[in-house]
């Protein structure tokens, strides 16, 4: 049963599709990544558009969960590039405040964050704590003043240009390791913090390393309770695959682009060509259906949960693919090009799709949950989850 009935979805599809054509001249002119980003981010909250799922008293549109699947599927391709720069902080930091953070947390963040104003990301993983999560060293010391962190992050997305961001630490070393760890909100612009660059092999660097050195945090900025933050993390990344799943961060090249493609390169009568193409939009398809049937389960009470992992899996699988055909069909010479070649965006997907495999937890991670979580297969033995922290060497520890 729908949040929405059928006039409402309706009147909403219609003020969709007019913002995405009314669009174009609201962005003419507007240069660079930030300045885009922040100017579609105004444009679909002055329509009315940003944050639908959220309720109206933080901003958001308050039709609920299948108000985002619907936006999700008439905004396929439309949306611009430059709008990741805002996945973290919309589609996975709001909905974690909103569920766990107190109420000063979501009355500060929440709306500026679906305005556009203010840049989030995540600072999850660590050098010696990636898919080993729980294994992170990043200490969080009680003080008078507050909260002191220090450690360091790796791969966090969009820290160059972030005002704020999420960030696990260990705030307990004589527990287990899943039980003495608390998530911040952590301003960004402070002393201690230092954010480094990455450059990646598309010649972008979007993900960065985050070096803390006694950043002190408010007292009031914890999320959730204190050591107790590893259900939090867990939501947090629930929300993630959500979001992925339903379009936020790296997007698959669409399938109509796809297609446009194989009729330029005249390859549209080669049954092979067709095949894959149709793959293609079959894999599309699926993404947008699981995208719905979450909204629908959350509409009917059942919070998001494990099976998040298959919308994510889905579309990073969707997304090889995808630039499979594309390295195929566009250049033969493989992923080279000049500066402002036309290959060059064929070029730049192709090279970056690997990374849908990685960003939001690895294809292996998300295997690993479908098969515990969702088919309720046993998990591998390992003996580090009584033990404490401060115990456990490099090489036993496992998520």
């Amino acid at each position: 049963m729908s949040d929405m009935d059928q006039r409402t979805m309706l009147e909403l599809s219609e003020r969709i599709e007019g913002f995405f054509e009314e669009l174009p001249p609201l962005l003419a002119g507007v240069e660079g990544m930030v300045e885009r980003g922040k100017a579609y981010r105004k444009a679909l909250y002055d329509a009315g558009l940003a944050g639908l799922e959220v309720p109206s008293e933080y901003g958001g549109g308050g039709y609920g969960p299948t108000s985002k699947a619907l936006f999700a599927r008439l905004s396929r391709g439309r949306v611009p590039a430059e709008d990741d720069i805002f996945t973290i902080g919309v589609g996975m930091a709001m909905p974690t405040l909103l569920e766990f953070g107190d109420e000063h947390l979501r009355r500060r963040y929440v709306e500026p964050a679906l305005r556009g104003e203010e840049i989030w990301c995540q600072m999850y993983s660590e050098p010696g704590a990636g898919s080993d999560l729980a294994g992170l060293q990043t200490r969080a010391l009680r003080t008078p003043g507050g909260w002191v962190l220090s450690g360091q992050k790796i791969w966090t997305s969009r820290a160059e240009v972030a005002q704020f961001a999420i960030c696990l630490a260990r705030t307990d070393v004589d527990v287990p390791k899943h039980k003495g760890i608390t998530m911040f909100v952590v301003p960004m612009d402070q002393p201690g913090v230092t954010v480094r660059p990455i450059l990646q092999i598309t010649g972008a660097s979007e993900f960065n390393e985050v070096f803390l050195d006694d950043v002190l945090v408010p007292v009031d900025h914890v999320v959730g309770e204190v050591d107790g933050g590893w259900p939090v993390a867990v939501a947090l990344m629930q929300n993630e695959r959500s979001a992925i799943g339903a379009g936020g961060g790296r997007r698959p090249v669409p399938f109509e682009s796809l297609r446009d493609l194989v009729h330029d390169r005249d390859h549209a009568a080669e049954p092979r060509i067709r095949e894959a193409l149709a793959n293609c939009y079959i894999g599309q398809r699926l993404s947008e259906l699981l995208t719905e049937l979450e909204a629908d389960s959350v509409d009917a009470g059942v919070p998001l949960g494990a099976e998040t992992s298959l919308g994510k899996l889905w579309r990073s699988t969707n997304g090889r693919v995808a630039a499979d055909l594309v390295s195929e069909l566009a250049f033969a010479s493989g992923a080279a090009w000049k500066p402002g070649d036309d290959r060059e965006n064929w070029a730049f997907a192709v090279l970056d799709a690997c990374a849908l495999s990685l960003g939001g937890g690895t294809d292996e991670v998300q295997k690993n949950t479908i098969a515990e979580k969702v088919l309720g297969l046993p998990r591998d033995p390992y003996r580090t989850d009584k033990m404490p922290f401060r115990d456990l060497t490099v090489g036993t520890q496992r998520d």
